[in-house]
C-alpha cells in the first residue's frame, strides 16, 4: 500500500478533480503490475496497473491481489467503472487504503465487488491516504475548495511597502518553489489592490506544469483590461458584484449579498468544481480567510536579511499549528495547518 500510495502521488497536478490514486497488483508476495491515474478523462490507476502486467504473467492475474490507495469507482464517468474491470479479471481480491466519499461512489464500488464474490479488505494505511488526498476529500466532504495561504514577508513582518511599490522580498530560487506550488493546485486568488499594484502574470512560466485557474476579486469591476490577468492565456474568473458573463477566457462572476464575499466565494468554487485554491495576497484578502477560519494550510516565506521601515503587516496567524520548515538559499518557509480545519479530522 504504500508502494500504491508513490505512485498515486506521480499525478499531482494532472489528475484533478479526479483524485490521485496508485494500484498494485501481487501474486505470490510479487509485484506483476503497477499504474496510476496519470492524467484527468484517460484510464484510472487499476486500468493502468492490469495493463502493465507482462504477457508472460496475464495468466497470474486471477490468482493476485490487487491493492489500491482509493475505492475502485462503481460508475460511467469518464472511463467505464473500476470495480467491473475488476470483476471481469477475476481478481479474487482487494485491499483498499480508503473509501471513497464522492457521492457516485461512497462505498458503493466495495459492496459490488464483494457482491461479485470478491474478497476486500479496508481500511489499509487510511490516514495516509486521506492525507495526500485532503484537497479531493475536503472538497466532497465540506463542499469547498482546499485552501493554501501563502505570503512572503520581511524579517520584521512587512508584505509590502507602504506605498505599494513593487517590493522583491523572496529570493529566485524560493520564486520557482512557489511556482511549483502552483502546478499542484487548481486556482490561485489575488485581490483588487494587489492585481493594480503587482500586474502579477499567476502562471507557472518558471515550472513545468499545468496554470491554475486565475481568480481575482475586482467588486466594482475597475480593474484594467490591460492587466496581465486578461490576457486570454489562462481562464480567468472575476468575482464581483455588478455583473455575471461569461466571455470565453475571463468568466465575470457575480457574488450578492447575504453571507461574506469569502463564503460566497468558496461556495462558487464548490459549483464551478475547483477543489483547491492558493491565496496570495494581499494582505486584507489573507486575513479574511483568517478570520472566517476559511483556511487548510498556510505557506509563509520570511527573507531574514531584510527590514524595511515602513510598510504593509503580514498577516497575523491563528489557529496555526506549524508542521515543518525548510530553508532556500537565505529564505525560510514554515509551513502551518489550520487547528480546526475539516481535513484534520480525516
Amino acid at each position: 500500500m504504500h508502494r500504491c500510495i508513490e505512485l498515486a502521488k506521480l499525478g499531482a497536478g494532472a489528475v484533478a478533480p479526479n483524485p490521485m490514486v496508485g494500484a498494485v497488483l501481487v501474486c505470490d508476495d510479487c509485484i506483476i503490475g503497477e499504474g496510476y491515474h496519470r492524467q484527468y478523462g484517460q484510464a484510472h490507476a487499476e486500468v493502468n496497473c492490469i495493463n502493465n502486467v507482462s504477457e508472460a504473467n496475464k495468466h497470474l492475474v486471477e490468482k493476485s491481489t490487487l491493492y489500491v490507495s482509493l475505492e475502485p469507482c462503481s460508475h460511467f464517468g469518464k472511463t467505464p467503472p473500476c470495480a467491473d474491470l475488476i470483476i471481469q479479471k477475476n481478481i479474487p481480491s482487494v485491499v483498499i487504503a480508503c473509501r471513497d466519499s464522492f457521492q457516485q461512489v461512497d462505498g458503493r464500488g466495495i459492496q459490488k465487488l464483494q457482491a461479485a464474490g470478491v474478497k476486500v479488505i479496508t481500511p489499509v494505511l487510511e490516514r495516509e491516504a486521506l492525507e495526500f488526498n485532503r484537497r479531493f476529500f475536503t472538497f466532497h466532504n465540506q463542499h469547498r475548495p482546499y485552501v493554501i495561504l501563502k505570503w512572503a514577508q520581511t524579517a520584521n513582518g512587512k508584505i509590502a511597502n507602504g506605498d505599494y511599490s513593487r517590493l522583491f522580498i523572496s529570493n529566485a530560487l524560493t520564486n520557482r518553489a512557489v511556482h511549483h506550488w502552483r502546478s499542484n493546485e487548481a486556482s490561485i486568488l489575488i485581490g483588487t489592490t494587489t492585481a493594480l499594484n503587482d500586474d502579477p502574470v499567476l502562471t507557472t512560466r518558471l515550472w513545468p506544469g499545468s496554470n491554475p485557474v486565475r481568480l481575482v476579486i475586482d467588486k466594482a469591476l475597475k480593474l484594467p483590461p490591460s492587466l496581465h490577468l486578461f490576457d486570454g492565456t489562462v481562464k480567468t474568473i472575476v468575482f464581483n458584484t455588478i455583473q455575471q458573463e461569461d466571455k470565453g477566457q475571463v468568466l465575470l462572476y457575480k457574488i450578492s449579498g447575504g453571507k461574506s464575499f469569502i463564503a460566497q466565494i468558496m461556495e462558487a468554487l464548490y459549483q464551478l468544481n475547483i477543489q483547491s485554491v492558493l491565496v496570495e495576497g494581499g494582505a486584507k484578502l489573507l486575513q479574511s480567510f483568517i478570520d472566517e477560519n476559511y483556511w487548510d494550510e498556510a505557506r509563509v516565506i520570511t527573507n531574514p536579511d531584510l527590514i524595511i521601515d515602513a510598510g504593509i503587516p503580514a498577516p497575523l496567524l491563528v489557529n496555526a499549528e506549524q508542521v515543518s520548515g525548510e530553508k532556500i538559499l537565505t529564505d525560510t518557509i514554515h509551513y502551518y495547518k489550520n487547528r480546526y480545519s475539516g481535513h484534520n479530522r480525516f
